[in-house]
């Protein structure tokens, strides 16, 4: 060990000389001119500097302490103590100036053939061609991910493996799929397989559509997106919510009972828009559209959705035929409650034995999470039990609804059965798009969700583009609107899979369903699908997330119960344009209302923080130190202005009242600001102008590059303001400016104060 510890000894004194023989001086301390002269040490102690090392530890004989103002602590009074010969540790030490002035010096930092600087100055990026300017933001903008990076450096058959890899992801995984993973992927497929035939079937009746279409629509669409999909736990089928959208908007033009035929072609049509978009968005990779329906819009919507969906299912719970086609909670209730002597009780029974059955099943998956199976398997066992139920009673003879009779068979073609004539096209194309959207951002936030569960990554542009495909094809093969729901996308990621595979065999046991079971649905009673329905439904009404808006964003809150109360009293339309609209005019007021404040200096650093979140920084004597929180363009330029114009009258009654030290320097901290038009610009100037005529002086600290380039393209920089009054920190700033004051004191290091704390 000795031994060891006396080779690094030797390593650090061999470092040491080749530094000293480079030629260059490797430390800033050089005191051997002020030895044996009077030097001024941390403001408040004086006395002849005898010796020093590298460490700044000084020896200081006749020194004298200063006590300090207590009501300036910048200060100093005539108070003295002697101390005689000291030492003073170099961790204490901050400043080490002769009494007698100061004089500059070469920096030993830089080399004889460097030019000397006096401190940093602020910099413009290098001009750049248009063209090229273009092809950056462009690139920014669309492809902030750079997919074309793995392409480089790359021969020709390489790329081409790539792309395909890259437009196709089966093509990345295939290569490696394995027996082990697929006996994974293989009972999760058979779990959700069990969950999507009842899904499926209860979601087409809420569309008011055939029900052998929601098993159609679980066959083809999940097949297409285990070839583009990349997400490895999305289960593909159709949605409650998009559901309920596709048939609220589609009633409102033809009624599926008067006109079932065209009522099912508008479907279609509607499906292969809202692929169409989503494909678009994808190609064009343009889904930060989708970002506008924020987390909160999201929660609130769906939590409205859900609500008005279960009160729908009253229909089918006390057996009604007769029921409005609004969605608003108040008619459907007036449906309900004003057909009471039509309700049946064999119906209502038989719906809430079957609820509390599917109910209590997911409570108990929910408690025991490794019988998460229990409650995937609880939808098909209700639907087999119900069936038989009714087969061996009769009850269809009593008021209890059944299915009916299911179409044997595969998807039949349906290119033919498109309307792209008016005046029906624009409701299929604005039931495309908005149904569209919504499915596109419950598919992407499901997907998203479990992926970082697994620690993986999912493209969303990707997803875009497999969520578009499926439905077009779709679309072409007579199944409606799919996405990702989140009750089956959860049932097959506990089940353990581990590729889209599960999706492949979901598709093959529904389409061994379609060509051998579908008789055996004929005595399935509605009432049960009902009960599936309001089950699903009780598990999108998310109150937690609700609870977590308040307590953390009460404005988040306030877009969450909107999009709620629009859906539930309004309608579906209502409630997503009444959530959007308040989302936008929130972004606009963050853009329009940017927060500024005052910055203070923390004790015992050269850090500057809002004086608001550390109440015990302070402000500096003579100066005003401001930040802006976000780029200044038109929407905010005139804000800015006013909001910059009232602090500094707001200092000047302050500093006259208290009897400071006038105001001299007004800094302005442009960290946040990462951009500025030319209306921002003009608020500069209009500021600069304001300053002067109050005898100021305007300071700008840390611009960003942008801004530095368009400023100096304006002439701001040369004509106005002068690039000496430029730094790249607050803290350069302020030394430059206490030093235009002669201020060269610092406030002195007080145990009592707190530290750098965050």
């Amino acid at each position: 060990m000795i031994s060891k510890l006396l080779a690094q000894n030797v390593i650090q004194i061999n470092l040491f000389f080749f530094n000293l023989q480079s030629g260059r001086n490797e430390t800033m301390l050089d005191l051997v001119k002020f030895v044996d002269k009077g030097v001024q040490v941390k403001l408040t102690v004086t006395g002849t500097l005898k010796g020093y090392d590298q460490l700044l530890n000084l020896v200081l004989d006749g020194a004298v302490e200063y006590a300090g103002n207590h009501d300036d602590p910048l200060k100093t009074t005539d108070q003295t103590r002697v101390l005689g010969l000291i030492v003073c540790r170099g961790t204490a030490v901050m400043l080490v100036s002769p009494t007698n002035g100061t004089e500059e010096i070469a920096n030993p930092q830089l080399r004889a053939d460097e030019p000397h600087r006096r401190h940093h100055t602020v910099e413009a990026p290098e001009p750049q061609p248009f063209l090229k300017s273009l092809q950056y933001s462009v690139k920014e903008t669309l492809f902030p991910d750079d997919p074309f990076r793995q392409f480089k450096n790359q021969n020709a058959s390489r790329k081409v493996v790539l792309g395909l890899q890259y437009f196709f992801p089966i093509c990345e995984w295939a290569p490696r799929y394995n027996l082990k993973l697929f006996k994974s992927d293989l009972i999760a497929g058979i779990t959700i397989a069990s969950l999507a035939i009842p899904q499926g079937i209860s979601y087409a009746k809420l569309a008011n559509l055939p029900p052998i279409l929601g098993l159609y629509s679980s066959f083809v669409p999940p097949l297409v997106y285990a070839v583009l999909g990349s997400s490895r736990d999305l289960a593909v089928g159709t949605t409650a919510v998009g559901s309920l959208l596709m048939g609220a908007m589609l009633s409102k033009e033809v009624n599926a009972e008067k006109d079932p035929k065209l009522y099912l072609h508008l479907a279609f049509t509607a499906t292969f828009f809202a692929g169409v978009l989503e494909a678009s968005l994808g190609i064009f990779r343009l889904g930060f559209i989708v970002d506008f329906l924020s987390h909160a819009t999201i929660v609130g919507f769906m939590g409205g959705a859900a609500t008005v969906v279960s009160l729908q299912q009253l229909k089918g719970i006390f057996g009604l035929k007769h029921f409005t086609e609004a969605t608003d909670i108040i008619s459907v209730m007036r449906s309900v409650f004003s057909q009471t002597h039509q309700w049946r009780w064999e119906s209502g029974v038989l719906g809430c034995g079957f609820l509390f059955f599917l109910l209590s099943t997911r409570y108990f998956s929910t408690k025991k999470p490794k019988f998460f199976w229990v409650a995937a398997m609880t939808p098909l066992t209700s639907v087999i039990l119900g069936s038989l139920l009714v087969y061996f009673t009769h009850a269809e003879r009593h008021g209890v609804q059944v299915i009916g009779n299911l179409k044997k068979g595969l998807n039949p073609l349906s290119l033919s059965d498109m309307v792209f004539t008016s005046p029906y096209m624009s409701t299929a194309v604005k039931t495309g798009i908005i149904t569209g959207i919504i499915a596109l951002a419950e598919g992407i936030a499901v997907g998203r969700s479990f992926a970082m569960f697994k620690n993986y990554n999912i493209d969303g542009n990707k997803e875009m583009l497999a969520f578009g495909m499926m439905n077009i094809v779709g679309s072409l093969t007579s199944c409606y609107l799919t996405t990702g729901p989140f009750s089956r996308s959860a049932v097959n990621f506990n089940a353990g899979c581990k590729t889209v595979v599960s999706n492949i065999v979901m598709a093959i046991a529904v389409m061994f369903t379609l060509l051998f079971l579908t008789p055996l649905f004929h005595y399935t009673p509605l009432v049960v699908l009902s009960s599936i329905i309001i089950s699903a439904m009780l598990g999108l009404i998310d109150y937690q997330a609700a609870i977590h808006l308040w307590n953390v964003d009460k404005f988040d809150f306030l877009v969450c119960m909107s999009a709620y109360f629009g859906v539930v009293f309004g309608s579906v339309e209502i409630g997503l344009v009444v959530a959007v609209a308040i989302s936008i005019a929130r972004l606009l007021l963050f853009m329009s209302r940017p927060r500024t404040a005052i910055k203070g200096n923390i004790p015992n650093s050269m850090i500057y923080r809002n004086t608001e979140q550390y109440p015990y920084s302070r402000t500096v004597p003579g100066l005003l130190i401001l930040e802006i929180d976000a780029p200044i363009y038109f929407a905010n330029a005139g804000y800015l202005r006013e909001r910059i114009t009232r602090w500094i009258n707001e200092e000047e009654e302050r500093v006259k009242t208290s009897g400071e030290n006038s105001l001299q320097y007004v800094i302005l901290d442009m960290s946040a600001v990462g951009n500025i038009d030319t209306s921002g610009i003009s608020m500069m100037e209009e500021i600069k102008k304001i300053i002067d005529r109050r005898a100021l002086k305007l300071v700008l600290a840390n611009p960003k590059g942008e801004v530095v380039k368009k400023l100096t393209r304006s002439k701001f920089i040369d004509d106005k303001l002068g690039r000496e009054w430029m730094f790249l920190t607050v803290g350069e700033a302020v030394e430059a400016c206490r030093f235009m004051l002669h201020t060269l004191k610092t406030e002195p290091a007080s145990k009592g104060e707190p530290w750098n704390n965050v």
